[in-house]
């Protein structure tokens, strides 16, 4: 039933939500969002999305409002009012107040005729034919329509404002989401050891440098440009194929033309590089000077991957 009331409201889309869309985007104010009881609850969700995709709002409570919280509306604020019925009591009480003070009024309602769908300047028509639960009284389906209501009121602002990943990631700033949109292989292969050898180093010093460095590599350097990586993998084939080893140096095992990448890349760039070539380590070079190691583990301690 939620399914099927989300893709009716296509139908129920008209003028009046490409007008809210061009009010809010021209106003140089801020959304204010208000409702009571469970629609209450998706205003406060829609004020989050708008807030973080570049479209300033806060929540203000019907009931709160007309108690005092009235204050918080500023000059060039849009107000939205969300419910269903569009006729209860602190709805009828707001209404006024919020007309007389001069403020945008849009109402979003599953009863376009009620008296918030009458005396809103414009309204968005969120109406379902009956709620998912069994005696249609709990609001399920009416909800989910006004919370996708607010998603695209949100995207369609996202989409004017041009906002984009930079953007983003300026409101996002913590947890994984926020590491995808700023954290850099710089800043990763800084945090850890830098293991090197020569081409010429003998290869008990560059089981050792593995070992001590603790990345599973280490990266071969002539001068300080990178020609070549060893892994513990070849390392591994490396007394698979050898019974003698005093001899060999790094050079001898070493893989050539290894996977690098520059210090500023996004280290999720860097994730999906080695998920294609199935790798565990990059080498992170800035220019042609080596830098030192991404670790798939460090990706995960991220909470990238």
């Amino acid at each position: 039933m939620e399914r099927d009331a989300i893709s009716h409201l296509e139908e129920l889309l008209d003028g009046d939500f490409v007008k809210t869309v061009d009010l809010i985007y021209q106003n140089k104010g801020r959304v204010v969002i208000s409702g009571i009881g469970k629609s209450a609850i998706i205003a406060s969700k829609i004020v989050a999305t708008m807030n973080s995709t570049g479209t300033p709002a806060i929540f203000m409570h019907a009931a709160d409002a007309i108690h005092g919280d009235l204050g918080s509306i500023q000059k060039d604020d849009v107000v939205i009012l969300i419910s269903k019925s569009g006729n209860t009591p602190e709805i009828k009480a707001l209404v006024p107040l919020i007309k007389k003070g001069g403020y945008p009024l849009v109402g979003m309602t599953g009863n376009p005729e009620s008296f918030l769908g009458t005396q809103a300047d414009l309204c968005l028509n969120t109406f379902v034919e009956k709620e998912a639960c069994p005696n249609n009284l709990a609001p399920t389906t009416s909800t989910t329509a006004q919370l996708v209501m607010g998603d695209a009121l949100a995207i369609c602002l996202l989409e004017l404002k041009e906002f984009g990943s930079e953007d983003f990631a300026k409101y996002h700033p913590g947890g994984a989401l926020g590491k995808k949109l700023y954290l850099t292989v710089g800043d990763i292969a800084r945090n850890n050891q830098v293991p090197r050898v020569a081409p010429d180093t003998d290869i008990r010093e560059v089981i050792v440098e593995i070992s001590e460095r603790m990345l599973g590599a280490t990266a071969v350097l002539d001068q300080n440009e990178v020609v070549g990586i060893i892994t513990d993998g070849d390392i591994r084939r490396m007394l698979k194929k050898h019974t003698e080893i005093g001899s060999l140096t790094a050079q001898d095992i070493m893989t050539t033309q290894p996977k690098t990448m520059d210090v500023g890349t996004l280290a999720v760039k860097a994730l999906e590089t080695m998920q294609d070539n199935g790798i565990s380590q990059l080498l992170a070079v800035d220019g042609t000077d080596y830098v030192g190691v991404v670790h798939i583990h460090n990706l995960i301690n991220e909470g990238i991957l």
